[in-house]
């Protein structure tokens, strides 16, 4: 059964690529200028060239999934649908997290502005938004419902549902990536060794929801057999690739925390103290 089209007019089909274009443009221009306001603010400290090639290529990537030729191509075919879904939802997350954007406009905000946007980093809300098991039903939990339910087919229906879809695994993606290997300060980020749970855990679901997806169990995604079964095997492979880059990625970004130095003054005086002791007991 063929798949849902939007049925573009060609005036549509141009918004469709002017806006996410225009959309892309302004969110890198918007970061060059934060980090030539951060440089001009703090010489001496700078901003990183990685983490701005990082955000480029987050841009980049996302350019591919939303605009021509692959942005057709996924309106008609499953497998053009899931190569974007990769892109959008872990591909690029993972780069726009590793370039630090919470770092970068608390660097170049007012001290004012900077408590603000600190209050509500570490507000109720906030912490539970930004606990791994939120991230994780968020950005793979949402597969699921997307897939196993009518919400598919839906949203190919209306190019509003559709956009509405890509920003909430573009958004879940950057949490999820932020919470697991993010370089921006978090204020509940648990030890490396739960992330490494929970990204165990997203691994492991999203190998089940393909394999599920390619045997046909419970799917309700109106496409070719063997358009659902390619995008099912580029789910399973291409979320392993981009899962084990985001596993560097923790590894890359973690730094232990500094065992406290005892003075050596003071270690020196208990030695002391110790000695005198013992002489005393041998007396």
């Amino acid at each position: 059964m063929p798949m849902p089209v939007h049925g573009h007019d060609a005036s549509s089909a141009l918004l469709d690529t002017v806006l996410p274009a225009l959309a892309l443009l302004l969110a890198a221009g918007t970061y060059l200028l934060l980090v030539r306001r951060a440089r001009h603010r703090n010489p001496v400290q700078g901003w990183k060239r990685q983490r701005t090639a990082f955000f480029l290529t987050g841009i980049a990537l996302l350019s591919v999934a939303l605009l021509p030729p692959l942005a057709p191509f996924a309106h008609d075919d499953f497998r053009g649908h899931m190569i974007q879904h990769m892109l959008i939802g872990m591909y690029a997350p993972l780069a726009l997290a590793l370039a630090a954007p919470v770092t970068l406009l608390l660097r170049t905000l007012s001290p004012a502005r900077g408590r603000q946007l600190t209050t509500v980093l570490h507000s109720g809300p906030a912490r539970t938004l930004v606990h791994p098991a939120a991230g994780l039903l968020l950005s793979t939990g949402s597969l699921a419902l997307l897939y196993f339910t009518p919400l598919y087919d839906a949203t190919m229906n209306h190019p509003a549902g559709h956009w509405l879809v890509h920003a909430h695994f573009l958004l879940a993606g950057c949490l999820f990536a932020y919470i697991i290997a993010g370089p921006d300060p978090a204020p509940t980020r648990p030890s490396v060794r739960a992330r490494l749970v929970y990204l165990g855990i997203a691994i492991a679901a999203h190998a089940v929801i393909s394999q599920l997806m390619y045997g046909g169990f419970w799917t309700d995604i109106h496409a070719p057999i063997d358009q659902v079964q390619a995008g099912a095997e580029i789910m399973y492979y291409g979320g392993d690739i981009a899962e084990l880059l985001l596993a560097a990625a923790l590894v890359t970004t973690w730094h232990p925390a500094p065992r406290p130095r005892r003075d050596t003054t003071t270690l020196a005086r208990q030695q002391g103290v110790r000695g005198l002791r013992g002489c005393a007991r041998e007396a």
